[in-house]
């Protein structure tokens, strides 16, 4: 008598799709031609949490913190054109690390960096740092309380060439993706009611 052996196919399935994401996300990563620009991991975690989350937008803004302040750590990618549009400073919280991002938090008061893929709101006007985008956390135990925390991309005066140059690192927010003041337009265009950030780190 053969006796039939149930194949857990479900598993398997979701193994080889992820499989699948990984390695269309690996070919991008060439198409693109970021070789050399960031580092494969960073593409490759981004694109993969943007495919399990299921989220849309044409374009794709990664802050890489396993990189020091110093180093343009923030891409912006546009994945319908297949072209790195942007590249350029990006501050962690004050509790995060000096020079290199080395905590993470999601909680209030922590003044950390959330890790983990964020839906970009609204443009807002913030009181103290004028035109600023909210952040969404979409993965809850590492960003959900972005909001709460009042999480936001902004421009401050300390990420800049001449912050570095007097200090040897970027200044550092609350925990907000602070960028520089002359960038900051272009977040509000690229980015503004829909746009996806993926904050990286380990």
């Amino acid at each position: 008598m053969v006796v039939a052996v149930p194949v857990e196919t479900a598993p398997l399935a979701e193994n080889n799709a992820l499989d699948a994401v990984s390695l269309e996300a690996e070919e991008l990563f060439d198409e693109i031609g970021l070789y050399g620009q960031m580092t494969s991991d960073a593409f490759i975690a981004g694109y993969k949490s943007v495919a399990a989350h299921k989220a849309q937008h044409r374009i794709l803004a990664i802050a890489d913190m396993t990189k020091p302040s110093t180093d343009e750590r923030l891409y912006l990618i546009d994945l319908d054109k297949k072209k790195l549009i942007l590249r350029t400073w990006v501050a962690h919280g004050s509790a995060t690390g000096e020079l290199y991002a080395e905590h993470f938090s999601n909680i209030s008061g922590s003044h950390q960096t959330s890790l983990g893929l964020y839906r970009v709101g609204v443009e807002i006007a913030s009181p103290k740092h004028g035109a600023a985008l909210l952040l969404h956390g979409l993965d809850r135990n590492l960003n959900g309380l972005a909001l709460e925390r009042e999480v936001i991309m902004h421009g401050a005066d300390y990420v800049s060439a001449e912050f570095i140059e007097k200090h040897g690192r970027l200044g550092r927010s609350w925990g907000c993706p602070t960028v520089s003041k002359a960038h900051m337009p272009q977040m509000l265009d690229l980015l503004a009611d829909g746009g996806l950030l993926f904050v990286y780190g380990k």
